[in-house]
């Protein structure tokens, strides 16, 4: 069976498991759960604490994981992501008090708290700056208040909270994570149940993606309809009874659908109609 570690808590659990479900799998009932047998896809989860997922994965004891790029990053662990899964999106920045630094160019000799150890030192080693790191977990924050450092390193949203706290982000973002696949360095690349798993994944990508449109339009009205609505390789058309008239199907961005909804009935276009999509394979 494929072995495949999912995110017990935290942020990333319940996306990973909701698209897991959405991909087909079985998921566990109770947070207790701690490994759930997919006897029909041949899988076995095992539920483990975000941080831990990449060390587990780098061993060759599981084959496949869902963590954060972050988490990856700053476990060091002999592993790499294979995909990306759009969700769990966050920036990596450094907030210090107004006046102290405007960027890591200033850092030197200075001390800097973070719960990501490892992407921060890498962070400073690339640009050969030479400054401490302290690791804390959580409520960096306070670190600056309480003199254990100067600069502090986190997750940064909409910076609410480092405000509210006297403190202003600065320098560039160190990273952008989100939720990713992950695998160890050197592992068959071919898999066929990996790469079954991941087709599943990309399917529940692109569905949430996509909704498929539907329309009448004329025949001369055709080309330039079809222009809205291109589909990924082409649309499909069909004649209608009435004659002169034509139906039209494909799939189109749903951040679009409205928008082209508007233009194709500009255009002319009537019962125009968007669905779901609940699972495909491109």
């Amino acid at each position: 069976m494929l072995r495949i570690a999912v995110p017990n808590k935290g942020s990333l659990s319940g996306p990973a498991s909701a698209m897991l479900h959405e991909a087909g799998y079985r998921m566990r009932k109770e947070s207790k759960e701690l490994v759930v047998v997919d006897p029909e896809n041949e899988v076995e989860f095992f539920y483990l604490r975000p941080k831990d997922i990449a060390i587990y994965v780098s061993s060759g004891k599981l084959d496949i994981g869902i963590t954060g790029r972050d988490l990856l990053l700053d476990s060091g662990a002999s592993a790499e992501e294979i995909l990306p899964l759009n969700f769990g999106r966050s920036t990596f920045r450094y907030a210090t008090t107004p006046g102290t630094a405007k960027g890591p160019e200033d850092f030197t000799g200075m001390t800097i708290a973070t719960s990501y150890e490892g992407i921060v030192a890498k962070h400073l080693a690339d640009q050969g700056i030479d400054a401490s790191v302290v690791h804390l977990d959580g409520a960096v924050e306070t670190a600056i208040q309480l003199g254990v450092a100067q600069i502090i390193a986190d997750v940064v949203e909409t910076g609410t909270s480092l405000r509210n706290a006297g403190l202003e982000v600065i320098g560039e973002p160190i990273l952008t994570s989100e939720a990713v696949v992950i695998r160890g360095n050197g592992a068959d690349a071919d898999d066929p149940q990996v790469q079954q798993f991941l087709r599943r994944l990309q399917g529940v990508l692109v569905a949430r993606s996509y909704v498929m449109m539907d329309y009448d339009c004329r025949a001369e009205h055709l080309e330039r309809a079809v222009a809205l609505t291109p589909g990924l390789e082409s649309p499909t058309v069909s004649p209608l009874h009435n004659e002169g008239w034509v139906a039209v199907r494909a799939m189109v961005p749903a951040k679009e659908a409205q928008r082209i909804m508007d233009d194709l009935y500009e255009l002319g276009a009537r019962a125009i109609l968007t669905t779901s999509i609940h699972a495909c394979r491109l």
